[in-house]
Protein backbone atom coordinates (compact mmCIF):
# COMPACT_ATOMS: atom_id res chain seq x y z
CA UNK A 1 0.00 0.00 0.00
CA UNK A 2 1.35 3.44 -0.91
CA UNK A 3 0.19 6.71 0.57
CA UNK A 4 1.48 10.22 1.24
CA UNK A 5 3.04 10.43 4.67
CA UNK A 6 1.48 12.94 7.05
CA UNK A 7 2.75 14.75 10.14
CA UNK A 8 1.56 17.10 12.85
CA UNK A 9 3.98 19.70 14.22
CA UNK A 10 3.06 21.71 17.31
CA UNK A 11 4.67 25.08 17.91
CA UNK A 12 4.96 25.33 14.13
CA UNK A 13 4.76 29.12 13.97
CA UNK A 14 8.39 29.81 14.82
CA UNK A 15 11.82 28.44 15.63
CA UNK A 16 12.36 24.71 15.74
CA UNK A 17 8.74 23.89 14.94
CA UNK A 18 8.75 26.00 11.79
CA UNK A 19 12.10 24.57 10.64
CA UNK A 20 10.95 20.98 11.19
CA UNK A 21 7.62 21.56 9.46
CA UNK A 22 9.36 23.01 6.40
CA UNK A 23 11.89 20.18 6.14
CA UNK A 24 9.20 17.51 6.51
CA UNK A 25 7.05 19.25 3.94
CA UNK A 26 9.95 19.55 1.47
CA UNK A 27 10.50 15.80 1.87
CA UNK A 28 6.97 15.14 0.71
CA UNK A 29 5.04 15.01 3.98
CA UNK A 30 1.62 16.56 4.33
CA UNK A 31 1.99 18.67 7.47
CA UNK A 32 -0.61 19.99 9.89
CA UNK A 33 0.73 23.17 11.49
CA UNK A 34 -0.45 23.67 15.08
CA UNK A 35 0.15 26.61 17.39
CA UNK A 36 -1.62 29.45 19.08
CA UNK A 37 -0.68 32.21 16.60
CA UNK A 38 -2.55 31.72 13.34
CA UNK A 39 -0.67 34.53 11.59
CA UNK A 40 2.67 32.82 12.23
CA UNK A 41 1.33 29.42 11.17
CA UNK A 42 0.18 30.96 7.89
CA UNK A 43 3.64 32.43 7.46
CA UNK A 44 5.16 28.96 7.86
CA UNK A 45 2.80 27.64 5.20
CA UNK A 46 3.58 30.56 2.88
CA UNK A 47 7.35 29.99 2.94
CA UNK A 48 7.10 26.26 2.22
CA UNK A 49 8.99 25.20 -0.89
CA UNK A 50 7.00 24.36 -4.00
CA UNK A 51 6.73 20.68 -4.75
CA UNK A 52 6.32 19.48 -1.19
CA UNK A 53 3.27 18.04 0.49
CA UNK A 54 0.18 19.92 1.60
CA UNK A 55 0.15 22.32 4.54
CA UNK A 56 -2.87 22.47 6.86
CA UNK A 57 -3.07 25.38 9.31
CA UNK A 58 -4.93 24.54 12.54
CA UNK A 59 -4.65 27.13 15.34
CA UNK A 60 -4.38 25.04 18.51
CA UNK A 61 -3.67 25.52 22.21
CA UNK A 62 -2.15 22.17 23.21
CA UNK A 63 -3.38 22.58 26.79
CA UNK A 64 -7.01 22.49 25.60
CA UNK A 65 -8.17 18.94 24.93
CA UNK A 66 -11.07 20.01 22.70
CA UNK A 67 -8.73 22.02 20.47
CA UNK A 68 -6.27 19.14 20.24
CA UNK A 69 -9.12 16.77 19.38
CA UNK A 70 -10.12 19.12 16.56
CA UNK A 71 -6.50 19.24 15.31
CA UNK A 72 -6.37 15.47 14.99
CA UNK A 73 -9.86 15.21 13.50
CA UNK A 74 -8.98 17.76 10.82
CA UNK A 75 -5.69 16.01 10.11
CA UNK A 76 -7.47 12.70 9.64
CA UNK A 77 -10.19 14.25 7.49
CA UNK A 78 -7.78 16.11 5.18
CA UNK A 79 -4.78 13.77 5.08
CA UNK A 80 -6.39 10.43 5.90
CA UNK A 81 -3.79 9.31 8.43
CA UNK A 82 -0.93 10.38 10.73
CA UNK A 83 2.57 8.97 10.42
CA UNK A 84 4.62 11.41 12.53
CA UNK A 85 3.71 13.55 15.54
CA UNK A 86 6.34 16.13 16.53
CA UNK A 87 5.54 17.34 20.05
CA UNK A 88 7.41 20.63 20.03
CA UNK A 89 5.27 23.27 21.76
CA UNK A 90 6.96 24.61 24.86
CA UNK A 91 7.53 27.65 27.05
CA UNK A 92 9.78 28.71 29.90
CA UNK A 93 9.30 30.69 33.09
CA UNK A 94 11.13 33.83 34.24
CA UNK A 95 14.77 33.11 35.08
CA UNK A 96 14.56 33.86 38.78
CA UNK A 97 15.23 31.90 41.98
CA UNK A 98 12.54 29.26 42.30
CA UNK A 99 11.24 30.66 45.57
CA UNK A 100 10.25 33.80 43.65
CA UNK A 101 8.10 31.92 41.13
CA UNK A 102 4.37 31.84 41.66
CA UNK A 103 2.43 28.57 41.56
CA UNK A 104 0.66 29.95 38.48
CA UNK A 105 3.98 30.42 36.67
CA UNK A 106 5.00 26.87 37.56
CA UNK A 107 1.65 25.46 36.44
CA UNK A 108 1.72 27.28 33.11
CA UNK A 109 5.01 25.62 32.15
CA UNK A 110 3.78 22.20 33.31
CA UNK A 111 0.53 22.63 31.38
CA UNK A 112 2.20 23.48 28.07
CA UNK A 113 5.42 21.47 28.14
CA UNK A 114 4.22 18.28 29.82
CA UNK A 115 0.43 18.07 29.87
CA UNK A 116 0.17 19.45 26.33
CA UNK A 117 2.65 16.84 25.13
CA UNK A 118 0.68 14.11 26.90
CA UNK A 119 -2.65 15.23 25.42
CA UNK A 120 -1.20 15.31 21.89
CA UNK A 121 0.39 11.90 22.41
CA UNK A 122 -2.96 10.47 23.56
CA UNK A 123 -4.70 11.66 20.42
CA UNK A 124 -1.83 10.52 18.22
CA UNK A 125 -1.94 7.03 19.73
CA UNK A 126 -5.70 6.76 19.18
CA UNK A 127 -5.39 7.79 15.54
CA UNK A 128 -2.35 5.60 14.88
CA UNK A 129 -4.11 2.58 16.37
CA UNK A 130 -7.23 3.14 14.25
CA UNK A 131 -5.63 3.74 10.85
CA UNK A 132 -4.66 1.17 8.22
CA UNK A 133 -1.84 0.33 8.20
CA UNK A 134 -1.71 1.16 11.87
CA UNK A 135 1.25 2.60 13.69
CA UNK A 136 3.38 5.72 13.51
CA UNK A 137 6.08 7.69 15.26
CA UNK A 138 5.78 10.22 18.08
CA UNK A 139 8.84 12.47 18.43
CA UNK A 140 9.05 14.56 21.58
CA UNK A 141 11.19 17.68 21.86
CA UNK A 142 13.22 17.19 25.01
CA UNK A 143 16.19 19.45 25.66
CA UNK A 144 19.69 19.51 27.04
CA UNK A 145 17.68 20.43 30.15
CA UNK A 146 16.32 16.86 30.13
CA UNK A 147 19.82 15.95 31.34
CA UNK A 148 21.06 18.90 33.39
CA UNK A 149 19.58 22.27 34.40
CA UNK A 150 20.57 25.82 33.80
CA UNK A 151 20.45 28.16 36.79
CA UNK A 152 16.95 29.30 37.74
CA UNK A 153 15.12 26.94 35.38
CA UNK A 154 13.24 24.61 37.73
CA UNK A 155 9.86 24.50 35.89
CA UNK A 156 11.38 24.02 32.44
CA UNK A 157 13.96 21.49 33.63
CA UNK A 158 11.36 19.50 35.57
CA UNK A 159 9.13 19.22 32.50
CA UNK A 160 11.97 18.15 30.24
CA UNK A 161 13.08 15.44 32.66
CA UNK A 162 9.45 14.31 32.72
CA UNK A 163 9.32 14.21 28.91
CA UNK A 164 12.03 11.54 29.05
CA UNK A 165 9.79 9.36 31.20
CA UNK A 166 6.81 10.01 28.96
CA UNK A 167 8.84 9.10 25.87
CA UNK A 168 9.91 5.79 27.42
CA UNK A 169 6.34 5.02 28.44
CA UNK A 170 5.00 5.70 24.94
CA UNK A 171 7.76 3.55 23.46
CA UNK A 172 6.85 0.67 25.77
CA UNK A 173 3.07 0.94 25.62
CA UNK A 174 3.04 1.53 21.86
CA UNK A 175 4.87 -1.69 20.93
CA UNK A 176 1.79 -3.87 20.33
CA UNK A 177 0.37 -1.33 17.86
CA UNK A 178 3.58 -0.45 15.99
CA UNK A 179 3.72 2.99 17.61
CA UNK A 180 7.27 4.22 18.10
CA UNK A 181 8.45 7.02 20.41
CA UNK A 182 11.60 9.10 20.08
CA UNK A 183 13.07 12.13 21.84
CA UNK A 184 15.38 14.78 20.45
CA UNK A 185 17.40 16.80 22.97
CA UNK A 186 18.48 20.10 21.45
CA UNK A 187 21.21 22.46 22.60
CA UNK A 188 21.43 26.06 21.43
CA UNK A 189 19.75 26.11 18.03
CA UNK A 190 19.54 29.58 16.52
CA UNK A 191 15.97 30.69 17.23
CA UNK A 192 14.29 33.66 18.88
CA UNK A 193 14.30 31.71 22.14
CA UNK A 194 18.11 31.53 22.22
CA UNK A 195 18.86 35.13 21.18
CA UNK A 196 19.94 35.93 24.73
CA UNK A 197 22.75 33.38 24.46
CA UNK A 198 24.50 35.51 21.85
CA UNK A 199 24.47 38.41 24.31
CA UNK A 200 25.54 36.45 27.38
CA UNK A 201 23.68 34.10 29.70
CA UNK A 202 24.11 33.14 33.34
CA UNK A 203 26.35 30.12 33.96
CA UNK A 204 26.35 27.72 36.92
CA UNK A 205 29.43 29.39 38.45
CA UNK A 206 27.75 32.79 38.45
CA UNK A 207 29.54 34.14 35.37
CA UNK A 208 27.70 35.54 32.38
CA UNK A 209 29.03 34.14 29.10
CA UNK A 210 28.18 34.16 25.42
CA UNK A 211 27.34 30.65 24.20
CA UNK A 212 27.84 29.23 20.69
CA UNK A 213 24.70 28.38 18.71
CA UNK A 214 24.02 26.22 15.66
CA UNK A 215 21.79 26.55 12.60
CA UNK A 216 18.29 25.26 13.36
CA UNK A 217 18.32 23.37 10.05
CA UNK A 218 20.55 20.76 11.71
CA UNK A 219 17.76 20.09 14.19
CA UNK A 220 15.18 19.84 11.42
CA UNK A 221 17.30 17.39 9.43
CA UNK A 222 17.83 15.30 12.56
CA UNK A 223 14.08 15.09 13.14
CA UNK A 224 13.61 14.16 9.48
CA UNK A 225 16.11 11.31 9.87
CA UNK A 226 14.21 10.00 12.89
CA UNK A 227 10.87 10.38 11.10
CA UNK A 228 12.01 8.51 8.00
CA UNK A 229 13.24 5.39 9.76
CA UNK A 230 11.08 2.30 9.22
CA UNK A 231 8.96 1.50 12.25
CA UNK A 232 11.07 -1.55 13.06
CA UNK A 233 14.01 0.79 13.84
CA UNK A 234 14.18 3.69 16.26
CA UNK A 235 16.43 6.44 17.51
CA UNK A 236 15.06 6.42 21.04
CA UNK A 237 17.13 9.44 22.12
CA UNK A 238 19.21 11.85 20.07
CA UNK A 239 21.21 14.86 21.25
CA UNK A 240 22.04 17.53 18.67
CA UNK A 241 23.86 20.59 19.96
CA UNK A 242 26.24 23.41 19.22
CA UNK A 243 29.60 21.68 19.53
CA UNK A 244 31.24 24.22 21.83
CA UNK A 245 28.28 25.05 24.06
CA UNK A 246 28.90 24.49 27.79
CA UNK A 247 27.00 21.25 28.27
CA UNK A 248 29.61 18.54 28.75
CA UNK A 249 31.16 19.58 32.04
CA UNK A 250 28.42 22.11 32.78
CA UNK A 251 28.70 23.27 36.37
Amino acid sequence: MTYTRSAIVTGAGSGIGRAVALVLNADGYNVALAGRREKELLKTADIAAAGGGQMLVVPTDVTENDQVASLFAQTRQVFGRLDVMFNNAGIGAPSVPMEELSPAQWKQVIDVNLTGCFICAQHAIRLMKAQDPKGGRIINNGSISAHTPRPFSAPYTATKHAITGLTKSIALDGRPDNIVASQIDIGNAITEMTEKMSEGILQANGDVAVEPRMDVVHVAKSVLHMANLPLDANVLFMTVMATKMPYVGRG
